[in-house]
């Protein structure tokens, strides 16, 4: 006999540990995370019970055929009294049918036999008061099945039949993927026709009864056992044929007592554990955004613009007060990353804190925080005059267009001190271009050799090409015009769900036959002033703050008047590449640590499936 509180207690850590994470957009660690271990020792529970190793059986209690011949008995005079219809007989249970062993005293029987399944009264609307409660799929939770919502007629009026149910009913979602959507009826009511009330015939409870309709053999069989493509259920005749694990009256009774009692130290589990999930991603998210800190650059003190003794007084008091706030802002910094340090291994435990680390690197490189300023480089505001030059010997070449000038960048909008040597730019002016695809559609042409992306095909840094559109030569053709794609260039999705996501273009024989619909936008750095792969980074670390800038659309939109007013600040090119060389280096130690992680995670997974397994076995 399985100790099901041992089982709990002394593998809490496993059960606890073993966290899978979802395939979902949307924010926080728990939205994004399974508890995987909990969920699976529900599913244990639930098997222990319906297979007689949850409880020790009682030796004084009835079997369980004495229970199939008082049921027969009952049968018998309902039918006689005419308070029920003779239903089709059922086929005798095979072994080969018997799914496991059942313990000394229990018997398998058809849900069909026990129960009324598939002869539950219609109501209509004429036939309910306001008051009347109204149960849909969607008011029960999936996996726990907790009523969410309870609805009155009043509330949720319906023109079409519904099944009517009644207090002590269990109701069962026969509908898939809601197969294990199984409650008790507090009272009656009325439910969707997707959902059947099941009246077990004398002696068998409710709740034995769900939870047996819940355990994994039987949404197995349920799941097996479902007809139809676009809304598969499962049908009236199978599910009359499904077997069910029979005990005496008092055995059921101490069973469900003793689901309830684990069920209750699993929510208590499963409450600790999304509690210290929360915990653990506020406090990352709070010490990386004290590195990410600074001291506002716009404290300034007002500065005299006459000449003479004020002017040099004023300069002198700006750049002492520029000097403290450097200093007040490598402090905390020091301070911050002290912190960080010191409990590093006990901090970046979960994929959501290591996303979180890349993206504070991210930060850090554009704010010159992540290597060290060298007094010997050129400064950006000479590498800000050859790039003005670069971009006007272009244009009179006619190789790009000349661009609208921008306002001046005001106090207000420059986020920080910069550090030395640093510029602040709009991106427009370290840019040759800016622009996005196609506002429309293009005639697909198979293998004609001109592509046209989408949002889709930019994929972990890259363009893909194996499932990308091709068009016609000539459409092509009016859409380069304005893109141009070129090596080195820069695509960024601009709409929808994935805006951000970038994808830097090589230099390979698709490059200069490709071109985008209006979802993605392409930049072009001014080079050799620029890297791409430093405004690459700065674009990834920005993304956050470029969508409250997205207009207010129900979809992602990212503008792109607001991408090249973009305060961007400018560092001397040689430090743009040790930057680039530092985050490399960092970012591949990130995925090492989540390789090592998600192989963890494996670990732990598998641990609580061969656990589940082996109690059972």
């Amino acid at each position: 006999m399985v100790n099901a509180e041992q089982l709990i207690t002394d593998n809490i850590d496993v059960w606890a540990a073993a966290i899978k994470r979802k395939n979902t957009q949307g924010r926080g660690a728990s939205k994004k995370t399974e508890l995987y271990g909990i969920k699976k020792l529900r599913e244990l529970i639930l098997e222990l019970a319906v297979r007689g190793l949850l409880v020790p059986q009682d030796p004084n209690d009835e079997p369980a055929s004495v229970l199939l011949k008082k049921i027969a008995e009952e049968k018998a005079l309902l039918l006689k009294d005419g308070k029920i219809k003779k239903q089709k007989n059922l086929s005798t249970i095979t072994d080969e049918e018997k799914p496991f062993e059942l313990p000394k005293g229990w018997e398998w029987e058809r849900l069909g036999k026990l129960s009324n399944y598939g002869t539950s009264d219609k109501a209509e609307p004429s036939d309910v008061d306001k008051n009347t409660w109204v149960l849909e799929l969607e008011d029960v939770e999936k996996e726990t099945s907790r009523l969410l919502i309870k609805k009155r007629f009043y509330d949720r009026k319906f023109r079409s039949s519904k099944n009517r149910f009644f207090q002590g009913d269990v109701i069962y979602g026969k509908l898939r993927p809601y197969l294990d959507k199984v409650i008790v009826a507090d009272e009656d009511g009325v439910c969707t026709t997707e959902m059947i009330p099941v009246r077990a015939y004398i002696e068998i409870m409710p709740e034995f009864l769900r939870l047996t309709m819940k355990s994994p053999y039987f949404k197995n069989y349920a799941n097996n056992s479902t007809h139809g493509m676009n809304l598969p259920r499962l049908g009236t005749d199978k599910a009359r044929l499904a077997l069910i694990p029979l005990c005496s009256l008092p055995e059921q009774h101490r069973i469900v007592a003793k689901v309830d009692e684990l069920m209750a130290l699993c929510d208590q589990l499963e409450q600790h554990t999304e509690t210290s999930l929360s915990a653990h991603q506020t406090l990352v998210e709070t010490l990386l955004g004290a590195l990410t800190a600074t001291h506002s650059q716009n404290t300034h003190p007002a500065r005299e613009t006459a000449s003479g003794e004020k002017a040099d007084k004023a300069d002198a008091t700006a750049r002492a007060a520029s000097s403290t706030s450097h200093a007040a802002d490598n402090a905390r910094f020091t301070d911050a990353w002290q912190r960080i340090a010191a409990h590093f291994d006990t901090l970046f435990t979960t994929e959501h804190s290591i996303d979180q680390l890349k993206q504070t690197i991210l930060q850090l490189a554009v704010m010159g925080k992540l290597v060290p300023q060298d007094p010997n480089d050129e400064p950006a505001s000479e590498l800000l005059k050859k790039i003005a030059a670069e971009k006007a010997r272009l244009v009179k070449e006619g190789k790009i267009k000349k661009q609208k000038p921008l306002p001046p960048i005001s106090d207000e909008e420059k986020p920080f001190e910069l550090p030395g040597g640093w510029v602040f730019v709009r991106l427009q002016d370290v840019t040759n271009l800016i622009t996005d695809g196609k506002h429309g559609d293009c005639n697909n042409l198979p293998n004609s050799g001109y592509y046209f992306l989408s949002a889709k095909d930019i994929q972990n840094g890259k363009l893909l090409y194996e499932n990308a559109r091709q068009i016609v030569s000539t459409e092509f053709q009016e859409v380069h015009q304005r893109t141009d794609l070129e090596p080195n260039d820069i695509c960024m999705v601009n709409t929808g769900a994935t805006v951000g996501k970038i994808a830097i273009a090589t230099d390979n024989s698709f490059t200069r036959k490709t071109t985008f619909q209006k979802s993605v936008a392409v930049i072009k750095p001014t080079r050799p002033y620029l890297d791409n792969n430093y405004l690459a980074n700065y674009l990834i670390s920005e993304t956050p703050n470029l969508l409250k800038k997205s207009g207010g659309s129900a979809i992602n939109n990212l503008l792109l008047g607001d991408l090249k007013k973009k305060v961007f600040l400018l560092p001397p090119i040689e430090e743009q590449k040790r930057i680039i060389a530092k985050v490399d280096e960092l970012m591949a130690i990130c995925d090492q640590l989540k390789a090592r992680l998600i192989d963890a995670q494996s670990t732990e997974l598998h641990l609580a499936d061969a656990m589940a397994e082996q109690a059972i076995a």
